[in-house]
């Protein structure tokens, strides 16, 4: 490993990181977890199973259902109770986006148009109710307290996550600490239940289960600072929403409060303006995106990144290597090369 002028671990660029490890690790597993999601989704009610799944064959990358599958095998459990709880995981994540859409207006999701877009906000946040209400239908089938404790304060934690990011929307003078706050909320918080979950089926020690939640946690948040720096720097192509969503939308995220805190008055007159909605025309994202490269708030908020991801990676240390380990650990140097 190599380090950086401020002091960040580089992950390994040996070669262009891929999904594809873990994907291949865990396509059987996914194929029964699907045949979970496709049967828990019907509804007698035609619109549920429709809007339901323009979002879930929405081609999302189904990342956390995958953690929850991949640590399973990194423990080398042999029963099958992980399918449920990782469809249950993807359900809750389905559900937060559904309501996402809703409170964010957002007209694409990856690609596509939005559910709420398509069929308004009132069906789009019912589904993501039912959603909800079929995910603790798995946990309590699943019959473990301990899952039903983790995934039901994940699922209580990201909402506070959300709620937390709306009062500070626009609210330019938030604070890094704060920032990350949130984001450990509203998408670390399921990440690392997915990955923790597996430790618990496999019966394994509270040791293991921490580090687990340590990998999962470190991730997500280093997946979000990703995702809230390629929000200035790639295309609709690339993210499948519209560029400078957060900017228009005056999403006060890590590149934002670097930039506005490293910059003269003008500029923090500029992202106040930009923030509260007044500056928001593509030469205003333009004048965004100058400032964010100039002030390096964008170069050290993939150096936050990389930072988390290496502590993502360095909580694997516990176990054996193969191909498990090797497949998550390409999981994250992934998440932090979607920005270059």
């Amino acid at each position: 490993m190599s380090s950086t002028g401020n002091n960040v671990t580089r992950l390994p660029t040996a070669r262009e990181p891929s999904l594809k490890p873990i994907v291949d690790l865990v396509a059987q597993d996914m194929n029964a977890v699907n045949a979970v999601i496709l049967a828990r989704m019907q509804s007698q009610v035609s619109l549920i199973p429709e809007l339901a799944g323009h979002l879930i064959a929405g081609g999302g990358k189904r990342m956390r259902p995958m953690l929850t599958l991949a640590c399973a095998r990194l423990l080398d459990y042999q029963g099958n109770r992980h399918h449920k709880l990782a469809a249950c995981v993807e359900f809750i994540h389905t559900a937060t986006l559904l309501h996402d859409d809703v409170v964010d207006g957002s007209g694409m999701r990856r690609g596509k148009r939005t559910a709420n877009l398509i069929w308004g906000n009132a069906a789009s946040v019912l589904v993501g109710d039912f959603l909800f209400s079929r995910s603790f239908e798995l946990m309590v089938e699943d019959g473990s307290l301990r899952v039903l404790r983790i995934l039901s304060n994940a699922s209580a934690v990201i909402a506070e996550g959300e709620v937390d990011q709306l009062t500070a929307q626009r609210k330019v003078e938030t604070s890094e600490q704060h920032y990350l706050e949130i984001i450990g909320a509203k998408t670390a918080a399921l990440f690392a239940a997915a990955c923790r979950i597996a430790s618990v089926v496999a019966e394994q020690e509270d040791a293991v289960e921490e580090a687990l939640d340590a990998y999962g946690r470190n991730l997500g948040i280093a997946f979000q600072l990703v995702d809230d720096a390629i929000d200035y720097v790639s295309d609709e192509a690339t993210m499948g929403k519209d560029v400078g969503d957060d900017f228009r939308d005056g999403k006060v995220t890590l590149p934002v409060i670097l930039a506005h805190a490293r910059g003269d008055e003008a500029d923090r007159r500029f992202w106040r303006d930009a923030m509260e909605g007044h500056r928001v025309s593509d030469a205003d994202l333009a004048h965004a995106q100058s400032l964010i490269e100039s002030t390096g708030a964008l170069r050290d908020t993939l150096g936050r990144a990389r930072h988390y991801g290496q502590l993502a990676i360095d909580s694997l240390a516990r176990f054996p290597h193969g191909k498990a380990r090797a497949a998550l650990t390409e999981a994250v140097e992934f998440a932090i090369a979607r920005a270059y």
